[in-house]
């Protein structure tokens, strides 16, 4: 697979990935008495509905601004336990787990292409 192929791959799970944490991300901001609804039922504390909003933009701009490798890393694993989490979460409530099992694919596939092209900073 040549290098351009690769980069593509890499901006397209990217940007489809940080679309999902960003949705989920407004989601948490704008309708925080459900979200806190759905962490009670699952018995999660409900203070944690701000600070995983905050963490998700953060993440965003972390991958995206590619400033440090550091913080990249951090934000990929932060993305990866989110949604795998998230995946269970909706599972044991019954909901639909397709959105957060894509996150949880377009988070490997953006690591992985990012590993494969030249798209580290130095």
């Amino acid at each position: 697979m040549n290098e351009g192929v690769k980069k593509i791959i890499y901006w397209i799970s990217t940007i489809l990935m940080c679309g999902i944490f960003t949705f989920s991300a407004q989601m948490y901001l704008r309708n925080p008495d459900m979200v806190a609804g759905f962490f009670e039922m699952l018995d999660y504390p409900t203070n944690l509905v701000y600070p995983l909003a905050i963490a998700k933009i953060l993440g965003i701009i972390a991958v995206l601004s590619n400033v440090s490798n550091v913080l990249k890393e951090w934000a990929y694993a932060g993305f990866f336990f989110d949604a795998v989490l998230a995946t269970l979460a909706h599972y044991v409530a019954g909901h639909a787990i397709s959105m957060s099992a894509a996150a949880i694919v377009l988070v490997v596939i953006s690591r992985v292409f990012w590993d494969r092209t030249s798209a580290k900073v130095a």
